[in-house]
Formats: C-alpha cells, structure tokens, sequence
C-alpha cells in the first residue's frame, strides 16, 4: 500500500510561486513513477507533470512547460513540484500519484496508469 500527502498549496497572486510536496510510504519510493495532476471546478483532471524513478526523464503538459519544475528526493520519499509565473489559469486542486508498476500500457499522462493517489492541496491564483 502507498500513501502520499501533498502540502505546500495555497493562495498566491498572479506571477507568484508555489513549491508543492508530496511526501510517499513505502520502501520501494525510488521505483515509483510519480505524477502531479490538477482539477479546476468544473473541469476534468488534468496531467501536469511526471517524473521517472531516478529523475532521469521529466515530462510536462504545454502550458506548464518554462513555468513548473518536477522533482524528487528519494532519499526523503519525496516529490516536489515547483510552480514559477503562476497564473490564474492554474488555480486547481493539485494531486499527487504514484505508479510502483514495472510495467505499464498507459502513457505517463493518463490517469489510469497511477494506481495510489493523495488527497490533493488546493492552489488559488489571483489576478
């Protein structure tokens, strides 16, 4: 079983920035795939960003990419998400997901490919 707590959301002005982090159990936490996803009132979730076991392949949806920044610990369990030049555009609940698969069929974008996910932590963005 993995748990994951996501922190470090809030309300923040247009042009600001958020470090969000998602803290995982389990002892195998440098094997998992983890991704951010987000969901705005009203909207479907949506891929934000993925990052590989040993970081060594970072993937961004477009309008993200320049802005957030994934990465990890695994020394801490750990997965951060960096968010620069916030815009109002992503205010949403950001959640936290993990894949310990070895093998998977679906793309690092698709919700379906994460098994565990965190509660989420809300971001606001204000113009």
């Amino acid at each position: 079983q993995v748990q994951l707590v996501e922190s470090g959301g809030g309300l923040v002005q247009a042009g600001g920035s958020l470090r969000l982090s998602c803290a995982a159990s389990g002892r195998t936490f440098a094997s998992y795939f983890m991704g951010w996803f987000r969901q705005a009132p009203g909207k479907e979730r949506e891929f934000v960003a993925a990052i590989s076991w040993n970081a060594g392949n970072t993937y961004y949806t477009g309008s993200v990419k320049g802005r957030f920044t994934i990465s990890r610990d695994n020394a801490k369990n750990t997965v951060y998400l960096q968010m620069n030049s916030l815009k109002p555009g992503d205010t949403a609940v950001y959640y936290c997901a993990a894949d310990p698969s070895k093998t998977t069929y679906y793309s690092y974008s698709d919700y379906r490919r994460y098994g565990y996910w965190g509660q989420g932590t809300q971001v606001t963005v204000s113009s």
